[in-house]
C-alpha cells in the first residue's frame, strides 16, 4: 500500500470505529475466503461488518478518534466486527458461525463504555434480538393501556345507563314524574269544598235539602200549638 492508500484506509477505519455501537476483535487464522464471505453475509443482517485489518493502521485510526481501548486488542492476526445495529444478533452470528467452522478466537471488545471479555460476549449472544425485545416491550406497554381503555369504556357505559334511568324519572330534565305529581296531590289535604264547609263554625256543616225543610216545618207547628194552649 502506498501512502495515499494507507491514509484512505486509516480514514475509513476511523469512520467505522466512530459509527459502531460495539466492536468485537477476533483472531481469524484458519478462516477461508468463502467462510469469510459467509460470515459477512450473516453479519450484514445485523447491520454489522467484518474486516481483516492491519494492526498499525488500525491503531492510528483508533488514536485519531480517541478510542484508546482498541490498541490492546490489536495483537497478532486481527479481524474487527463493527456493529452499527443489533449487537445481540451480531454476537449470535459470530457464535453460530464458529460452532460450524471453529476458526475464530475471541480476543475482546467493547459495547459503548463497557469492555467485553469472552464470557460477556457469550452472554450477549444468548440475549434475544432487538426485534424480539421490541415486540416484548410493545406487548408490556400495550397491556395496561388496553385494560385502561376497557375500564374507561365500561365506566362511560355505566354512566350513560344511569343518566338514562334518571331521565325517565324526570330527575335530569327538572320535570317531576307523573307518579310524583299524583302522590303530591293525594298528600295535599282536604279539598276546597271540604275546607269551606268546615270553616262555617268549627263543627259539622249545616244540613240542607228536603229533610231540613221538614224539620223546620215541624218546629214551626209545635210553636203554634203552644200558643193556642196558652
Amino acid at each position: 500500500m502506498n501512502r495515499d492508500q494507507k491514509a484512505a484506509a486509516i480514514e475509513e477505519i476511523a469512520a467505522q470505529i466512530e459509527a459502531a455501537e460495539a466492536i468485537f476483535a477476533v483472531d481469524y487464522r484458519g478462516i477461508s475466503v468463502p467462510q469469510a464471505a459467509e460470515l459477512r453475509g450473516k453479519l450484514r443482517e445485523a447491520d454489522a461488518s467484518f474486516r481483516i485489518v492491519k494492526n498499525r493502521l488500525s491503531k492510528l485510526a483508533a488514536e485519531k478518534v480517541g478510542e484508546e481501548r482498541l490498541a490492546d486488542l490489536l495483537q497478532g492476526p486481527t479481524a474487527l466486527t463493527f456493529v452499527r445495529g443489533d449487537t445481540a444478533q451480531a454476537a449470535k452470528a459470530i457464535t453460530s458461525f464458529n460452532k460450524d467452522h471453529d476458526v475464530l478466537t475471541f480476543k475482546g471488545g467493547f459495547m459503548d463504555a463497557t469492555n467485553l471479555d469472552e464470557e460477556a460476549f457469550k452472554a450477549i449472544a444468548r440475549l434475544p434480538g432487538r426485534e424480539v425485545l421490541n415486540g416484548q416491550l410493545a406487548g408490556v406497554v400495550a397491556s395496561p393501556l388496553t385494560g385502561l381503555v376497557r375500564g374507561l369504556g365500561s365506566m362511560i357505559q355505566g354512566l350513560a345507563l344511569q343518566l338514562g334511568q334518571m331521565a325517565e324519572k324526570g330527575l335530569v330534565s327538572g320535570e317531576p314524574s307523573t307518579d310524583a305529581s299524583a302522590a303530591g296531590g293525594a298528600a295535599g289535604g282536604t279539598t276546597a269544598e271540604e275546607a269551606s264547609a268546615t270553616a262555617g263554625g268549627g263543627g259539622s256543616p249545616a244540613a240542607t235539602g228536603p229533610a231540613a225543610d221538614e224539620a223546620n216545618e215541624e218546629t214551626s207547628e209545635t210553636e203554634d200549638e203552644s200558643k193556642e194552649e196558652e
